[in-house]
């Protein structure tokens, strides 16, 4: 349908979360996710408690949006040069036009040790041909920082974010030291979020990319008891 919206706000995955949770049948699941399935992971736990068994988390630290005011290191601003690249015209075509180009520099700048191989990128480059991707894409980045309005069938829960909600949930949070796109210090000093069990864990020589530079740790934090 060419009238509904194609949103990339965080509360609109951790909805399509929940509503592919009840289409399956599943009551409650331990909840494993990385950069926007981070994010989603967060919105799941911190919304509908009831539903996640233990939250692992990897390369994003939780934050329900960044207002007005809020300090954001220089180091960070520019490791966030893409997301405001977006905003403008140039950006769309970018991400449109050559999206495999402009994707394959992002790997190797936000993981600068992965190594790869040119198979392992074309089967993640053949979802990025989805034809409402780089929609979503521009109005996830855009909508983040005040440039997109949001879309109104998640008015409520974007209004269950205000203040940011505790986590209860045990959740393990993951982040690689040589992250180049949410660097390694931006999930520091979030303990005051989460009222139940929460522990982070810095891994040496990993970039951005977690399950694919270091699967073992992701598998290491699932069956973790602690």
């Amino acid at each position: 349908d060419p009238d509904t919206p194609r949103s990339g706000q965080t509360t609109a995955l951790a909805q399509d979360a929940i509503d592919l949770l009840d289409h399956l049948g599943i009551q409650k699941v331990t909840l494993v996710g990385h950069d926007w399935g981070a994010r989603a992971g967060y919105l799941v736990a911190a919304l509908w408690p009831e539903r996640v068994e233990k939250l692992v988390v990897a390369s994003v630290g939780y934050e329900t949006g960044i207002k007005p005011g809020d300090k954001i290191p220089t180091e960070q601003i520019h490791a966030y040069w893409y997301q405001w690249f977006f905003h403008s015209e140039r950006g769309h075509e970018a991400l449109k036009n050559n999206r495999r180009e402009f994707c394959r520099y992002i790997w190797h700048a936000w993981s600068p040790t992965m190594q790869f191989t040119e198979a392992d990128f074309e089967r993640t480059a053949a979802s990025w041909d989805n034809p409402d991707w780089v929609d979503v894409v521009l109005h996830s980045y855009c909508f983040r920082w005040g440039a997109a309005p949001p879309d109104p069938r998640y008015a409520a829960l974007e209004k269950q974010l205000e203040p940011q909600p505790k986590i209860s949930v045990p959740t393990i949070v993951l982040h690689g030291e040589l992250d180049g796109a949410s660097l390694v210090t931006s999930s520091e000093g979030k303990e005051q979020y989460f009222s139940g069990p929460y522990e982070r864990r810095v891994l040496a020589g990993v970039g951005h990319y977690v399950p694919r530079e270091a699967p073992s740790a992701i598998v290491d934090a699932v069956l973790d008891r602690r």
